[in-house]
């Protein structure tokens, strides 16, 4: 029957037939739905069962329900008006199947490979077919069937051919049997029925998904930088190093790994441990060998363990102690011990008091400055601090609960192990230290700088250092010194002090108050920085001048510091003339600045696309990060996102127990002082490079896009052992990329026995989720660049 083949397309059939088709359509479905519960290779004995992961490697296969459903969406995707069509993958988590992902709570087995080989999408079809026919035949209608099936093309498996059947009877059949096809599709792909009831909510959800297409494409392709309205920071810095080239072959081995053999051991940075390039400095006077010296080849070697290494405290027990075989460095608990930085207690390193000058606790220090100066608002005005010459970030550690984010910093081993001991805490710190480049940061970003008996010569070579600060700070925000100088009478502290007062009102820095806190036993002086340039104008003296217009207050990629100050904007469309909104209403509003003849990142006007950058990661976040990827996110407590943009993944995640470390890439739209200004943090990188942070820092990285950018640039392997250095055993990584980038860096997890808890796929953009194991290889690697 030619006509029949086709009277569902053009819609003139009978009730009759329609009748039929719908009840075969019916069962059919029902076959399906029951086929695809009981053809899983691994059935869960309970709730709690590891479940398997979706790869790529079976994309294809008729047998698993996701693939399926990714193909039914594309085949329909310009039809507007489909509304039975099998819904598209969102960032839902009812649609993540059950077998996708794993939960942390069965974390203990390590990377756990399919156990028995799926069945041929023919040998399925076959079986299925043969009982539709028993059916159609009982029903009369086999010859329809069988006409429908001769149909197909492009060697399509049949079991996906009677699934867009289905879908397409569904278009033109009564609203009772939509109901019924649409309840049956529910049912096979995992979903409630609830999730379908509003069908126009369901089209709006469809146009925000985890890997947008047609319209949703910009949030994933930039526009060029020159058309931007945000220049790159590596255009700003001119000094940065230029791209390494990937040596890579793209048919390298990633078997063969080795554990790096240095004598850092389990605490190797490699840009911090570059003993050739040390050796070979000229000075050490100003930190020199403490500045990041990147080796040229970056190491593709695995960091070992400690020994004894177990998986760290969680937040917030873990500020008041952490695992002494963590971190194994008594030197800083013998030397400062009885000023309660550290102590060790049995297998525990504590941290009883806070620091040098808050002996008897940083809480009651930090109220102790908001009594002196009410205007600092923790939590309110003053939201983003930079602490100098940290410790152990005690201080930092204890403003999160002023709501206040603090980016702690301090040279790695001056003090052992301070930076190591603060992100083990679950603090944010980074090493670095002012030597003689700009700190990686843009400026006029912080609303307050910190320095609690840092030993930084503020006062030397014309107050260079003390004018880097300058830099960073917002106008109008306080520089908060509660050094020796200050409070003691010693001819040293005497003479700094003088030094200090002529410096700081030369920067026409106000004095806002000098206090004395008994019960620590320290005084604090606070600085403001002017808002307006009328006191650099009034100077009888340009001492230390005014820089040059031609100056980027912004440029901070090795970039040498200058003893010259920045004037203040002044143009109510100049980023810095205004205070940011108080938080956190900051987090979610436009900055004042962004204007609409800008183009933003992804090629909308620059408020636009804020806006839709922060409503698709809320989405993302809220729809399948938190619950469709099987962490346990009460057990994650700093994140890194590696590639932030505007930073809208942790504007998203602000709610939660935890801290994210933005990091924007050198060569990226320079989008970090967007991120400030929201109340967020981070930081510039070039990924090329290694970054200033000890091993086993963060619990979860974020990767979107990212390793497909580098591997135009340089060696991914080495991003990938970056990715594991920084990682802490049993954390996650989320890679959001090409497919053939998910494809590759799946097989590399697997190499490094990571336990790959999810992959997903659909229009060419995939998703993984990986976690980071225990296991080190046996065999060692000399790295040359890196012993003493």
């Amino acid at each position: 029957m030619p006509s029949a083949k086709y009277s569902r397309v053009d819609g003139r059939k009978t009730s009759s037939y329609c009748s039929t088709v719908t009840i075969v359509v019916f069962v059919a479905l029902c076959l399906v739905g029951v086929w695809m519960m009981t053809s899983s290779s691994v059935a869960p004995d309970n709730k709690n069962d590891v479940k398997k992961h979706v790869t790529e490697s079976n994309v294809q296969s008729s047998n698993d329900a996701i693939n399926t459903e990714i193909n039914n969406s594309a085949t329909e995707d310009n039809e507007s008006s489909d509304e039975g069509k099998s819904k598209q993958f969102e960032d839902s988590p009812g649609d993540l199947p059950d077998d996708a992902t794993k939960g942390d709570n069965n974390v203990s087995s390590n990377t756990e490979e399919k156990t028995t080989e799926e069945e041929k999408p023919e040998e399925k079809s076959e079986d299925e077919k043969k009982d539709d026919e028993e059916e159609k035949k009982e029903d009369g209608s086999k010859t329809e069937s069988d006409n429908v099936e001769e149909k197909k093309e492009d060697g399509e498996s049949q079991t996906e051919n009677k699934e867009t059947e289905s879908a397409e009877t569904n278009e033109n059949n009564s609203d009772e049997n939509e109901k019924k096809s649409e309840e049956n599709s529910g049912e096979s792909d995992g979903e409630k029925v609830e999730n379908k009831k509003d069908d126009e909510s369901e089209k709006t959800e469809k146009s925000s998904e985890v890997f947008p297409s047609g319209a949703q494409s910009e949030l994933l392709n930039e526009t060029t930088t020159q058309n931007g309205a945000f220049s790159t920071q590596a255009t700003e810095s001119k000094n940065e190093k230029d791209a390494q080239k990937s040596s890579q072959s793209e048919n390298n081995s990633v078997s063969n790994w080795k554990v790096c053999k240095t004598s850092a051991g389990p605490d190797y940075i490699p840009c911090l441990d570059n003993f050739d390039a040390i050796k070979k400095l000229s000075s050490t006077k100003h930190y020199e060998h403490r500045e990041r010296h990147c080796p040229e080849n970056p190491p593709t070697c695995l960091v070992p363990l400690p020994e004894g290494y177990q998986r760290s405290i969680e937040w917030p027990t873990s500020r008041e102690k952490i695992w002494y075989h963590n971190v194994p460095h008594p030197k800083l608990a013998e030397v400062k011990g009885h000023q309660n930085w550290v102590k060790v207690s049995g297998e525990y390193l504590t941290f009883p008091g806070g620091g040098t000058q808050f002996k008897h606790g940083a809480l009651h220090y930090i109220d102790f400055i908001q009594q002196s100066v009410p205007d600092i608002a923790w939590g309110k005005r003053s939201r983003v601090v930079l602490d100098v010459g940290c410790g152990v970030a005690s201080f930092g550690g204890f403003l999160f609960d002023r709501d206040v984010l603090t980016m702690s910093l301090a040279p790695k081993d001056e003090h052992e192990a301070q930076v190591q001991f603060a992100l083990e805490r679950g603090i944010p710190a980074i090493s670095a230290v002012m030597g003689t480049k700009r700190l990686p940061y843009p400026g006029r970003v912080f609303d307050v700088v910190h320095c609690a008996r840092c030993r930084v010569p503020w006062h030397i070579e014309g107050g260079k250092l003390l004018l880097e600060l300058n830099r960073l700070l917002r106008p109008g925000g306080f520089f908060v010194w509660s050094a020796t100088p200050v409070y003691q009478k010693i001819p040293e502290d005497v003479e700094i002090w003088k030094a200090m007062k002529k410096l700081t009102e030369a920067m026409c820095w106000e004095m806002i108050s000098i206090t004395k806190d008994t019960v620590n036993g320290v005084g604090i002086a606070v600085y403001r920085k002017p808002s307006t340039n009328e006191c650099y104008e009034q100077r009888s003296q340009n001492e230390p001048p005014l820089c040059q217009e031609s100056d980027d207050p912004n440029a901070a990629w090795n970039v040498p510091l200058q003893a010259c100050i920045h004037k203040v904007p002044i143009s109510s469309t100049e980023r810095g003339s205004q205070w940011p909104e108080q938080w956190p209403a900051r987090v979610g509003k436009v900055p004042y600045w962004l204007s609409s003849s800008q183009v933003g990142v992804y090629g909308k006007p620059a408020p636009e696309d804020f806006t839709a950058d922060y409503e698709h990661w809320k989405r993302v976040v809220n729809k399948s990060y938190l619950n469709g990827l099987g962490i346990n996110w009460s057990t994650v407590r700093n994140v890194m996102d590696m590639r932030a943009v505007y930073g809208g993944f942790a504007a998203a995640l602000r709610e939660m127990n935890l801290w994210v470390m933005n990091i924007v890439s050198v060569d990226a739209p320079d989008t970090l002082p967007i991120i400030y200004e929201r109340g967020l943090f981070g930081i510039y990188h070039d990924w090329c490079e290694s970054f200033s942070t000890y091993p086993r820092s963060y619990d979860l990285l974020h990767a979107d896009h990212l390793f497909s950018k580098i591997k135009t640039k340089c060696n991914i392997m080495a991003l990938v052992t970056e990715a594991d250095r920084i990682l802490r055993p049993d954390g996650k990584i989320i890679v959001r990329d090409t497919v053939e980038i998910i494809n590759e860096l799946e097989n590399i997890f697997k190499s490094m026995k990571w336990d790959v808890r999810m992959t997903y796929s659909k229009d060419k953009e995939g998703l993984l989720c990986a976690q980071k194991t225990m296991w080190r290889p046996k065999e060692e690697e000399t790295v040359k660049y890196a012993i003493a």
